[in-house]
């Protein structure tokens, strides 16, 4: 079930603490909204942090001018851990999730013992690490659709979308959540809440598990040229998602992925995550978004055909740009 209405907490006389960890694109424009819904804002940038720090974010949007300074800008967690005067309210995680990064080992030191947080990351089966190093802290998982990307140092473009959903992990709906969702709504973009995340994120790995590994192997096209050069294979991998999905028991809507086809269809050129991680020779979230996918297939049975040679095209891709 999901809604899209919220129930706020009573205000606090204390803007709560938000601590961005990977405020690249995403964290960023997220962050932005945050702040303007009232919260205090700090990031841990890395090789951005010294031109933010001078100039802060500059964030040009259909929404308007995001542009925001945030309160606090940290080259490293540990950093923001020793200057932060104890744990955030809110440890906002927004980094690639990637094999040799070991997310919880990454925000240990700014975890308080009142910390929520709140995944705004890619990929199925991301979450139970998280919560099974601190099962003491709220953990909010959440979906994002929107297209953003940085441009230079300190400098993204918001193209479209925004929607972020939320619930607790592994499911309902809790104050930290309502409270997160709020914020949102009070900079701008309104949260949806929902009391089955994990449902919600097979829901959009419908379209991220064909849609971005396609695009490496298509040397980095965007959504147009994936659609007019097969869109009936794209049909096929989603449709192998939803019976993945069903599988796992969280079954989808028979209607999703001719919706899902119909909308990107309609929405202008959009180059993926992955196609532009591939093209500026970064890694690839190959495992998050698409292994997972094959490995939940495998322990059901559920055959899987064009996802499995997909995951095997994609790996061998990947080999050869590390190489």
């Amino acid at each position: 079930m999901t809604s899209d209405s919220q129930t706020p907490l009573e205000k606090t006389t204390a803007a709560p603490r938000v601590l961005i960890v990977g405020a690249g694109a995403v964290g960023a424009f997220y962050g932005a909204l945050l702040h303007r819904g009232g919260a205090t804002v700090e990031v841990v940038a890395r090789s951005d942090a010294e031109v933010v720090r001078a100039e802060g974010y500059r964030i040009d949007s259909p929404l308007g001018d995001l542009s925001f300074r945030p309160t606090a800008v940290y080259e490293t967690v540990d950093a923001a851990a020793t200057g932060g005067g104890g744990g955030p309210d809110y440890l906002v995680l927004a980094v690639k999730v990637l094999d040799d990064l070991d997310r919880a080992a990454l925000i240990a030191p700014a975890v308080g013992s009142a910390t929520a947080i709140v995944l705004i990351e890619n990929g199925i089966d991301i979450e139970a690490p998280i919560a099974a190093a601190f099962p003491q802290a709220p953990l909010i998982s959440g979906i994002a659709f929107v297209g953003a990307r940085r441009t230079a140092p300190g400098c993204v473009q918001h193209q479209a979308f925004g929607r972020l959903v939320l619930g607790d992990y592994p499911r309902g709906i809790g104050p930290a959540s309502h409270r997160f969702a709020a914020l949102l709504e009070a900079g701008g973009m309104a949260g949806k809440l929902t009391d089955e995340v994990v449902t919600e994120r097979w829901r959009k790995c419908v379209w991220n598990a064909a849609f971005n590994p396609m695009s490496v192997l298509a040397g980095g096209a965007d959504t147009r040229r994936l659609l007019a050069g097969d869109e009936p294979l794209l049909r096929s991998l989603m449709q192998e998602v939803c019976d993945v999905a069903a599988a796992e028991g969280h079954p989808l809507p028979e209607p999703l992925v001719s919706a899902s086809l119909a909308s990107t269809r309609d929405m202008p050129a959009y180059k993926t995550s992955m196609a532009l991680d591939f093209l500026a020779g970064r890694p690839l979230e190959t495992e998050a978004i698409l292994g997972n996918v094959v490995r939940a297939a495998e322990r059901h049975t559920t055959p899987v055909p064009h996802l499995r040679t997909l995951y095997g095209l994609l790996r061998l891709r990947a080999a050869a740009q590390a190489a």
